[in-house]
């Protein structure tokens, strides 16, 4: 892949968790959702645009992603989505939402944070992220 450099305003508003040969695995600073976002390495901004063996690859990834946030948050509703109005970078939205969350049944873009992440909330995830994805991605 040519050289790849992650958004800042993705790394400004993102903790790193770890990466694959296709993507990056971030976790949004927004501690109202587990609101996980997967950049894929690639200088294109629309999935269409992809190779179709990229493009499976990387569905492959966000149906693991999608299945470790049902099984570890059990969410009312799994909100996947790559909107990129103000990213232009490819980056896949992967939010689980409840009912109770601050912005149900709205939409969380643009939603300001109600709460963030503790260091120990953190490392928790991190940990969790490596017990269920290792095989798939190296984890910072």
């Amino acid at each position: 892949m040519s050289e790849f450099k992650l958004d800042q305003r993705l790394a400004q508003d993102c903790y790193y968790l770890g990466e694959s040969d296709i993507s990056i695995l971030l976790l949004s600073k927004n501690a109202d959702y587990p609101w996980f976002i997967l950049v894929p390495k690639t200088a294109h901004t629309e999935l269409y645009q992809l190779e179709p063996e990229l493009q499976q690859s990387l569905l492959a990834q966000i149906n693991l992603i999608s299945a470790f946030i049902d099984e570890l948050y059990q969410p009312t509703k799994l909100n996947v989505a790559a909107i990129g109005n103000v990213v232009k970078q490819m980056h896949i939205h992967l939010v689980a939402r409840y009912q109770d969350d601050p912005t149900w049944p709205g939409v969380v873009w643009g939603a300001s944070a109600n709460s963030s992440y503790s260091e120990d909330q953190i490392a928790n995830v991190r940990q969790q992220v490596q017990d269920a994805l290792v095989a798939h991605f190296e984890l910072a």
